[in-house]
């Protein structure tokens, strides 16, 4: 393969989006990052751990710093990163790290493990040299706070309890095709706001947020209870093996929208097709390739 068949899209969650402009311009950054270390010749794995990085860090999105808050007011991450020669690392309810994806990348360069989870992933972070570090930030809080005095629909019976009545969702995620046709996946979550310690959701499950094989690399976002359900990124991913990713997409989509999921995906197949796709009321995505930059705000659907 050549230089001109590189891609990597990047999505910013799935919900109601208010920011277009602050999520457009994060996902711009973060998808010219990865394309100019694709076109450099980088492997897929450096240009999506590096676009999932500058994401985590942006405290526009929920994942790493600016992470939903529990009803115990912490913020737990999970992420999963995924090849398409079927290696996998993830952490499941991490804390006090700035970036859960590193974290997961260690976990499948460095154990003989698939997940690790809760203080067992924190103190593998720790072996490994991540600081620590704080990733609540006061509009988390804000946040939280509105949900107990509005509410949020994706935990009826815990929000009976906590006077929740609406919820907003989100995630960050990546896909990339290097030169040499080798497709990566990550998908980083701070979760669900106002969702119960310990609860864990759908970004460090390979299959369910995440996946990769030699037919494509699929990163989902949405509620993650559902997209376990559906194992959704694996559904995407099967249907890859046949079908080009807009069609894999749109098909697993159009399932998700007759049960009532609010999800969203983006896909790259083996031939560096991109996939993408949404049943919420806005997803967050963009992507690169041939040179030419498409985001979200550019289009809708």
């Amino acid at each position: 393969m050549d230089n001109r068949t590189v891609a990597i899209i990047c999505h910013g969650g799935a919900g109601t989006i208010t920011e277009k402009e602050d999520y457009a311009r994060g996902l711009s950054e973060a998808i010219e990052e990865g394309y100019r270390l694709l076109r450099q010749g980088a492997p897929a794995l450096e240009a999506v751990l590096r676009a999932v990085v500058m994401l985590e860090d942006n405290p526009v999105f929920n994942a790493g710093t600016g992470s939903s808050l529990t009803i115990d007011e912490v913020a737990e991450m999970d992420a999963g990163i995924m090849t398409q020669h079927g290696r996998f690392g993830g952490v499941i309810c991490i804390r006090n790290v700035k970036n859960p994806v590193l974290v997961a990348e260690k976990v499948m360069t460095e154990t003989d493990h698939l997940i690790l989870a809760g203080d067992g992933a924190i103190r593998f972070a720790r072996s490994m040299g991540f600081e620590d570090y704080n990733p609540v930030t006061e509009k988390a809080k804000r946040r939280l706070m509105e949900l107990r005095q509005n509410g949020s629909k994706f935990f009826p019976r815990l929000n009976q309890r906590l006077g929740i009545t609406e919820q907003k969702s989100g995630t960050v995620g990546a896909v990339a095709i290097d030169r040499n046709g080798n497709i990566v996946a990550a998908t980083s979550s701070g979760g669900i706001a106002g969702r119960m310690t310990g609860r864990v959701g759908d970004s460090g499950i390979p299959g369910a947020g995440v996946f990769a094989s030699p037919a494509g690399g699929v990163s989902c976002t949405g509620h993650g209870e559902e997209i376990l359900r559906m194992l959704l990124a694996r559904d995407i991913g099967e249907r890859m093996k046949t079908l080009p990713a807009q069609t894999a997409v749109t098909l697993a989509l159009s399932e998700a929208k007759r049960k009532k999921v609010l999800c969203g995906a983006i896909a790259i197949d083996a031939r560096g097709g991109i996939g993408y796709g949404y049943t919420s009321p806005d997803m967050a995505y963009g992507y690169k390739a041939a040179d030419r930059l498409f985001l979200f705000t550019d289009s809708r659907k």
